[in-house]
């Protein structure tokens, strides 16, 4: 029968032939030692094991790590100088704030607020560091007890100067209201969920809570572009009083020289009148111009609060829109809803009312 004829199958180890297995791999291993692995090989192994270390799965959410966390990290960073309050905050702070904040309440104010929030953001970041978050929890754990102190008191210190912050207008009061409740919201809602041992809740919250602080961040992005616009404009104006703009004719800042003496009343007669007081107010042109501090103080004070409410407004209205709500950027509790202000409309759907 023919099975009785088949030859006896020899094992490869038998006889002495190498198996087509190890013969692969051993080819692999000469070509790797003539090939070396290329430059963009070695880069795209070298992140993973980055984010890997830190304790990040998902290559995702170290890459937004690294840009909102070092963003603010950095802000933070930036901004330490301004401890000193009467060195270099009182040089860089926006032309005409110092005159509220040299004294008094709202020297106290900023104080409380520069000395709580500054932490908070040197602080902040660590926490979304999963292998610290993992290794350490107690520290993790009175960090977070400490941002939320210092957030607290923090804010207390915004509401303090928020009357004659970035000029005190509504807009600005409104947008530092906001900015403080968001935030208390935010990070009670994180400390109930994890006192629940919600953690997912928790992480939830306090990611929302690190961008509601962030918004400064952002604002400091918009300003600068808005400013520009209105000097560019050339029509926008704010107010001042005769004192506050002695004051900032007779400092030396980041923004200019002192002015000499007469300059003031020169180019704001005014303030010059002989039945006229310190506080009698003045219009000033808002015109980012290194050398006039006073219209370079107006920009900033106009702008301020738009930074922050009209850029959260448009996103609502891209959003409700999306959503398909009745009024797209005017579907919440809106002042339009509440009061008689008149009605919001969408970029891009606004006409000039001008003469």
């Amino acid at each position: 029968m023919p099975f009785l004829y088949e030859k006896e199958k020899v094992s490869p180890e038998r006889s002495g032939v190498e198996p087509n297995s190890q013969r692969q791999s051993t080819h692999e291993k000469q070509t790797e030692s003539k090939n070396p692995p290329t430059a963009h090989a070695r880069t795209s192994s070298f992140w993973p094991q980055i984010y890997r270390r830190l304790g990040f799965t998902k290559a995702y959410n170290f890459w937004l790590f690294l840009v909102f966390s070092t963003g603010m990290l950095f802000f933070t960073l930036a901004r330490l100088k301004y401890l000193d309050l009467d060195g270099a905050f009182a040089r860089g702070v926006s032309p005409g704030d110092w005159y509220y904040y040299r004294r008094g309440w709202y020297r106290w104010g900023i104080a409380i607020h520069l000395f709580c929030i500054l932490p908070v953001g040197l602080l902040m970041p660590w926490q979304f560091v999963p292998k610290l978050r993992n290794r350490y929890m107690p520290l993790h754990r009175f960090s977070g007890y400490t941002i939320f102190l210092l957030t607290t008191i923090g804010n207390v210190g915004a509401l303090m100067i928020m009357r004659r912050s970035f000029g005190g207008g509504i807009d600005s009061q409104s947008a530092v209201v906001v900015l403080a409740t968001i935030t208390e919201i935010g990070i009670a809602m994180a400390w109930y969920n994890i006192r629940k041992l919600q953690i997912d809740q928790h992480r939830a919250w306090m990611i929302r809570t690190m961008f509601y602080l962030g918004a400064i961040v952002s604002t400091r992005i918009v300003m600068p572009i808005a400013v520009l616009t209105m000097t560019w404009v050339n029509s926008y104006y704010s107010v001042m009083t005769c004192d506050q703009m002695r004051f900032i004719f007779s400092q030396d800042t980041d923004w200019s020289k002192a002015k000499p003496r007469g300059e003031l009343e020169r180019l704001y007669p005014q303030c010059a009148m002989q039945n006229g007081t310190n506080q009698d107010w003045v219009a000033v042109k808002a015109n980012f111009e290194f050398g006039k501090p006073e219209g370079i103080g107006a920009a900033f004070d106009m702008t301020f609060g738009m930074g922050v409410t009209e850029r959260l407004r448009r996103i609502s209205y891209k959003r409700q829109l999306d959503a398909g709500f009745e009024k797209p950027g005017s579907a919440g509790t809106t002042i339009q809803g509440w009061g008689d202000a008149p009605e919001w409309t969408p970029p891009g759907q606004r006409t000039s009312t001008g003469n």
